[in-house]
């Protein structure tokens, strides 16, 4: 059985993937910060459960995560605490630094130490999953597409320091032979995500009658995969991936910013007909550094894991609206905990 510890496992990405860990028969301990991001309403559907556990810490204390490797007897490490979003990392870069790196280097030595104990059988099973991002390779022309072999190239304080992070996960497996493994995902999408990202902004947006922002010129070009695709991607890393290698997790999806805002507002004018919702659409000052075009060749991915992938970006923008029309007292109260914070 699967024992695993799950870092920022009450944020987006997070809880889907714990919901799908817990489904899997695994046993699951989350540690996370509970910044604004992440939400213990998000993992309310499975509390309680004899094999679910929560911790509220951050990765930047070594002496918590001492404590926690003592306790349990994990299997596998899912490390996706970080700070993720690039505008605020263009404002506040610190933030970025001391836990995408830092706790990064902090969680790598944790689970070193840990490993360190195994018998030989135990440190067979061991694996330490990294979950990063299709940023830290930098932006693509109109063609070619991200592969396992693509130099890194960030262009932000976010990616860069997730590059960084990527870059330390590699050095413990090489130096120090601890299992870890990498896996970069294009844009996610879906429930829960809290609405400082395009597409659940829209939403609230457009179903308040707000105006719908996009940067620039809206041509910047992103691949979308819906989370719960990439969660299934992530379970079978677990499983079946091979230390010291990089798995990329693509939707298969490539939208520009336009073209994912005109999905969004047909769906809506659907649900909403008497309302003309891509008139709400304004054009704003760009993004300091914005990539023009990131895509995911994932074909060496889905060779060694088997494909991973089933809902089209239509299904999942349906499923989205659908949920964020459903659940007005999480977005109030996401929202009432990032004013707090």
């Amino acid at each position: 059985m699967l024992n695993a510890l799950v870092t920022g496992g009450a944020g987006f990405i997070g809880s889907h993937l714990v919901k799908r860990l817990i489904k899997e028969g695994a046993k699951v301990t989350v540690l996370d910060k509970l910044t604004y991001c992440g939400n213990m309403d998000n993992l309310k559907s499975i509390e309680p459960n004899s094999r679910f556990r929560f911790i509220k810490g951050d990765i930047c204390d070594s002496n918590l995560l001492q404590t926690i490797f003592k306790d349990e007897e994990f299997n596998i490490i899912y490390h996706l605490a970080a700070e993720s979003h690039v505008d605020r990392s263009i404002s506040k870069p610190a933030d970025f630094l001391a836990t995408n790196i830092d706790g990064t280097y902090n969680l790598l030595q944790s689970s070193l130490d840990y490993f360190k104990s195994l018998n030989d059988e135990k440190k067979k099973l061991f694996k330490f999953i990294h979950v990063s991002t299709d940023e830290v390779f930098g932006e693509l022309g109109e063609t070619g597409y991200f592969t396992e072999k693509s130099p890194y190239k960030p262009n932000s304080p976010y990616s860069a320091s997730k590059a960084a992070s990527d870059h330390l996960a590699r050095a413990w497996n090489t130096t120090y032979g601890l299992p870890t493994i990498i896996t970069n995902c294009s844009n996610n999408y879906g429930p829960n995500q809290y609405p400082e990202k395009l597409i659940p902004l829209a939403i609230l947006n457009a179903t308040s009658g707000k105006n719908i922002g996009i940067y620039g010129d809206g041509k910047n070009v992103r691949d979308w995969i819906y989370v719960e695709d990439h969660c299934e991607g992530l379970l079978r890393a677990g499983l079946k991936g091979k230390a010291g290698y990089t798995y990329l997790f693509g939707g298969n999806a490539e939208k520009t910013n336009n073209e994912v805002i005109e999905v969004l507002c047909q769906e809506l004018d659907s649900r909403f007909p008497t309302i003309e919702h891509s008139k709400l659409v304004r054009y704003i000052e760009d993004r300091k550094g914005h990539d023009f075009r990131y895509a995911i060749d994932d074909t060496e991915t889905v060779r060694q894991l088997g494909l991973y992938r089933s809902h089209s970006f239509e299904d999942g923008m349906s499923k989205t609206i659908n949920w964020y029309l459903d659940n007005d007292a999480w977005i109030k109260r996401a929202i009432e905990q990032r004013q707090e914070y």
